[in-house]
């Protein structure tokens, strides 16, 4: 069938060119500029999906990428809006949730099944004890039958960008209100950007009637762009706003674009929504909106219907009568739940020859053979007769709620009157302006004065305009929208996203939830793609009814963005991805190793050659343990301090005591913050009176020197801070025979024991090149750390190499240090964990009457603790399963969890460390662990370290 109008209507097609694309499989024409609803539509295609639950058919209902009747399948990309994407040659569509064919889909039997599937039904059917056998027979096919659209594993690369734009005012919404709105404010000299999802200028007027004049509108809509082009506004159109959040920062999606926009001043113009009506078989295709059957006339030139009835619970009920009269659709009634007629406009109808039923009202529908489409409906009036009339459309104006969602993420409140009928937007916050339908208000004139009032106000803030007490504009009479009725037969959709009837929103509060985010909750009402734009009124209006409450004390749910669908390509990071290669990373590669991206750095995991990795990391341990390895420890923190207040800076950025360190010792460092829990560890060593060169965690590197600078700052301190991490390159050279491999390298620094005690710092020259060398002990073995500029590190690590030493990974550091007991910061630690929870109040010095953290430190130590640090080997092997990230159990509760776990080589035993309670953490105690295997295991508790617990490996 073809449905399309002649000239004078679809203001958005192409009509002198043609494309074709295939719907399920069947060939659809269409016109450029069409989208696939509204070609659909013109083929005679009304059924464009199957509902969620109740496989029931949809078609259009908002034409605005409201609902999710629309949704469809384009290749590899789910859930695309039919009714706003754009057809293209060659496109190949298929409707969503069809077990068949769109038409005679399978699962439409679950229809007939409804009676079975209350409100609930999951909650009470599969949780409980004794239902797990239920559970798991049911799961299965659930899961199968869960989510709208098939997601590609492998999708075709595609290009996202970000970009940050500045703005004095951001007008989101270019109709009428909010076209005037950025013309004024431009005209004041505003920076102005306008931000419209459309794919024009115009909003409303674009297909909105708004009187008996149909040209009145087409007169401003020209008028409003030719203004709008001489002010020089910056226009984003087929953009959506998606938020707003502090300062007016507002995210706006514009295809695969982000931009990111701060406005100084913002209007939001955002319009409002209709609302379906609540009757039997509300959902059948050929039941829409007024707007979508206007859309669907004016933008794309489309036949809606071919005989009509039209429900006028508002004014806009007989404008879109006289668009669809105008179009040659034959109207068989205009339904009106009032008696009297308080616009003026039934007459025009009238003198048109159409029939106008007054004081009734839509009660059920009916629709042909597989409910495929509407073809008659049923009106009662308030006698309770009952009149049938025929009919392949229903147009239905049930009211408005404002276009909220921006307001509310401001801050606003969406009141009601009394009859829930009514709505506005209150408690805008300052530089937020509200204006044209979103503000309530419907009559033309009134709308764009709304937004002329809301651009100068903007325009004040700005200081661009002398502030001034405004007048709000007189809001024209719209006739109230009577609340629509539950039908005794049911399928009266509440919202059609879940195929949730009035009855499940009743029987959601009989099962003693009264309140909306609870029932929200229980029956997933507005958790569908169209987050309750249509859902969320009506349920509030039910649960106020069934309650005895009115609707203000009902409110409505939370209003959080994002306001449309937002692509996860959006969200991640669009940059390349670029790690960062120490000076040594060719060298690694040429050895053969392993490479993995920690964090920000490529760093070798183990040099397995053709060994299996765990091969290769135990020979690594072994190397360690036995003879001499080196790792490239080049990613580690880095900082320079210099200055007459450096000793005491240091003294109080850290926990132990630096003013007093002599120069040529190395000490350990432990940074706290204002709460008491740990933020980074590292070394100092003291180089000079004034001067200290101190390593940082890799990963906290760039927090710790950001809070070093605030701090210095707040302090008033004489001290010079540099972040030197990428001029250093760093070499740990471990194990019993190091310091003969160091010995045999020509230099200046003595690394005889006498001469280079542990904790001690030197400086010099070694094999040529200018190091920094430290004694520490991560590993528990006699171990340097070689600090030096990084030209000189292949060098140096070829001349190491040369002396006997061996590379090993990080695999194998991490597995030496768990033997050690030492931590890991970030993976022993999180942003509670306190110094005492560690058992390392060795590391606060108790003679400092200050260092951050010092004072929080003490008063959660007043506290207590909850949980312990402490250290576990498993009595035999690990057949349940543990690993980090395993729970620790108390009392049959969770209370901690595995932080570090491996199989010990050296010690021929699985250990690790966990978080566990106090009195479960004590050595000779045990621990209850469960596996991921669902095991629970006991594991007795040792003291720290495992391995050399008299230190006297790293001390030799």
């Amino acid at each position: 069938m073809n449905n399309r109008l002649g000239n004078g209507w679809g203001s958005r097609i192409d009509r002198n060119a043609s494309m074709a694309f295939t719907f399920e499989g069947r060939p659809v024409t269409a016109h450029p500029g069409d989208t696939i609803a509204s070609a659909l539509a013109a083929n005679g295609e009304w059924v464009l999906s199957r509902s969620f639950k109740y496989h029931r058919p949809r078609g259009v209902l908002t034409m605005a990428g409201q609902d999710a009747n629309t949704l469809v399948q384009i290749g590899d990309e789910a859930n695309v809006r039919a009714d706003l994407r754009e057809a293209a040659q060659g496109m190949a569509v298929t409707p969503l949730n069809v077990s068949g064919s769109l038409r005679r889909d399978r699962g439409r039997i679950i229809d007939r099944l409804g009676r079975f599937l209350p409100v609930g039904f999951y909650y009470r059917t599969f949780f409980g004890p004794g239902k797990n056998s239920w559970l798991k027979l049911w799961e299965p096919i659930i899961r199968a039958s869960a989510g709208l659209g098939t997601v590609s594993l492998t999708p075709a690369r595609r290009h996202y960008a970000k970009e940050t734009r500045h703005c004095d005012l951001l007008v989101v919404g270019a109709g009428p209100a909010g076209l005037a709105a950025a013309i004024t404010a431009a005209k004041a000299g505003a920076d102005v950007i306008l931000v419209e999802k459309e794919p024009e200028l115009g909003g409303a007027l674009t297909y909105a009637r708004f009187d008996a004049n149909a040209a009145d509108a087409a007169c401003k809509l020209a008028e409003l762009r030719d203004k709008a082009a001489a002010a020089g506004i910056t226009v984003l159109t087929g953009a959506t706003c998606n938020g707003r959040f502090a300062d007016n920062w507002m995210p706006v999606l514009q295809g695969d674009r982000l931009i990111r926009i701060r406005a100084a001043e913002l209007v939001l113009a955002t319009g409002a929504h209709e609302q379906p009506l609540i009757f039997r078989n509300n959902d059948l295709p050929g039941v829409m909106l007024s707007s979508a059957a206007q859309r669907l006339m004016r933008h794309y030139g489309v036949r809606p219907g071919q005989r009509a009835v039209v429900y006028a619970g508002d004014r806009d009920g007989y404008l879109a009568a006289l668009d669809l009269d105008d179009a040659g659709v034959r109207i068989a009634a205009v339904v009106d739940p009032e008696t009297e007629d308080r616009d003026g406009l039934s007459d025009v109808l009238i003198q048109r020859g159409l029939t106008v039923m007054r004081g009734c009202r839509i009660t059920e529908a009916q629709g042909n053979r597989g409910g495929l489409h509407l073809k008659s409906v049923e009106i009662r009036d308030d006698n309770g007769t009952a009149t049938s009339l025929d009919c392949d459309l229903l147009v239905v104006a049930g009211g408005y709620t404002p276009g909220y969602q921006l307001a509310l993420h401001a801050g606003a409140r969406l009141t009601s009157d009394d009859s829930g009928t009514r709505f506005s937007i209150t408690g805008m916050p300052p530089h937020v302006h509200l204006a044209g339908a979103a503000a309530g208000l419907s009559d033309l004139g009134a709308v764009v004065a709304s937004g002329e009032i809301a651009g100068t106000r903007a325009a004040a803030g700005l200081g661009l305009l002398p502030a001034q007490d405004l007048p709000a504009p007189v809001q024209a009479r719209w006739r109230r929208a009577v609340p629509s009725q539950a039908h005794p037969k049911g399928r009266d959709f509440v919202d059609f996203d879940e195929d949730l009837q009035v009855k499940d929103i009743e029987n959601a509060i009989a099962d003693g939830y009264r309140e909306l985010e609870l029932i929200k909750r229980y029956s997933t009402v507005g958790m569908g793609p169209s987050q309750g734009r249509h859902a969320a009124l009506a349920t509030a209006r039910i649960v106020a009814r069934k309650t005895a409450r009115s609707l203000a004390e009902v409110g409505i749910t939370t209003s959080r963005p994002p306001f449309g669908p937002e692509k996860l390509g959006l969200l991640a990071d669009t940059t390349p991805e670029r790690y960062r290669h120490t000076a040594l990373h060719a060298v690694h590669q040429a050895a053969g190793a392993r490479m993995s991206p920690v964090g920000a750095w490529w760093r070798p995991l183990a040099y397995p050659g053709t060994a299996p990795m765990s091969d290769a990391i135990r020979r690594e341990i072994r190397l360690v343990r036995e003879a001499v390895g080196m790792l490239d420890v080049s990613t580690l923190g880095k900082l320079e301090l210099r200055g007459k207040d450096a000793a005491t800076f240091l003294d109080r950025i850290y926990t132990m005591a630096h003013a007093r360190q002599p120069v040529g010792r190395v000490r350990y460092c432990l940074a706290l913050n204002e709460m008491g829990s740990i933020l980074d560890d590292g070394v100092a060593y003291r180089l000079a009176e004034d001067h200290f060169y101190v390593t940082a965690t890799t990963g906290a590197v760039e927090r710790l020197y950001a809070e070093m600078m605030l701090q210095k700052t707040l302090w008033g301190m004489e001290v010079d801070i540099q972040n030197v991490t990428a001029a250093f390159a760093a070499i740990n050279l471990t194990g019993p025979h190091a310091r003969e491999v160091l010995q045999r390298l020509p230099g200046s620094i003595d690394f005889t024991r006498e001469g280079f005690a542990y904790l001690d710092g030197r400086s010099g020259e070694l094999a040529g090149c200018p190091v920094r060398a430290m004694r520490i002990g991560f590993t528990g073995e006699l171990s340097y750390e070689l600090h030096l500029p990084q030209s000189h590190a292949p060098a140096l690590w070829a001349a190491l190499a040369q002396a006997g030493a061996e590379p090993y990974g990080l695999e194998a550091s991490r597995m030496l240090r768990l033997e050690k007991g030492h931590i890991i910061i970030g993976q022993d630690t999180d942003a509670l964990s306190t110094p005492d929870e560690l058992d390392m109040g060795w590391a606060l010095s108790r003679k400092k009457p200050f260092h951050v953290g010092k004072a929080a430190t003490e008063q959660r130590r007043a506290m207590g603790r909850k949980r312990q640090l402490c250290g576990f080997v498993l009595p035999g092997g690990n057949d349940a399963g543990i690993g980090e990230s395993s729970l620790v159990l108390s009392n049959g509760q969770p209370i901690g969890h595995v932080t570090s776990f491996g199989h010990s080589p050296t010690l021929g035993k699985w250990i690790g460390l966990a978080y566990a309670a106090p009195e479960d953490a004590k050595p000779g105690s045990q621990i209850r662990l469960r596996g991921f295997s669902a095991t629970e295991i006991k594991a007795p508790v040792v003291a720290l370290p495992f391995y050399d617990a008299d230190n006297t490996r790293q001390e030799i």
